[in-house]
């Protein structure tokens, strides 16, 4: 059996969870278009027990694995967005505070 990564262990329970949801959404979706495990596997160029995984949220099935799915649900575009620098909050938070911070050194007595 392959070694696992130690990025694997260390996975955050948050994105574990997060995994297990995606998982679990794409089981629905397959059987929600009356798909059999078998019939998702073959089109997705993957093994039955590899799909199973992936559907139990599995960090070790292949990112390509799970985007895969997502395009059979014409989904895949929902991953342009997932890291969108609009959205990192942190980011856009650390802007805000240089920006702040520059405007205050122009001006003194002000902030």
């Amino acid at each position: 059996m392959p070694q696992v990564s130690p990025a694997i262990d260390a996975l955050p329970a948050a994105g574990a969870a997060a995994l297990r949801r995606l998982g679990g959404d794409l089981a629905t979706a397959r059987k929600r278009r009356k798909q059999s495990l078998r019939d998702w596997a073959l089109r997705m160029s993957i093994s039955v027990p590899t799909l199973m995984r992936m559907e139990k949220g599995d960090a070790t099935v292949s990112a390509g694995v799970y985007v895969t799915a997502l395009w059979m649900i014409n989904r895949q575009q929902a991953l342009s967005e997932l890291a969108a620098p609009q959205y990192d909050l942190a980011a856009l938070e650390s802007d805000v505070s240089d920006a702040r911070e520059r405007y205050s050194r122009k001006e003194p007595g002000r902030g």
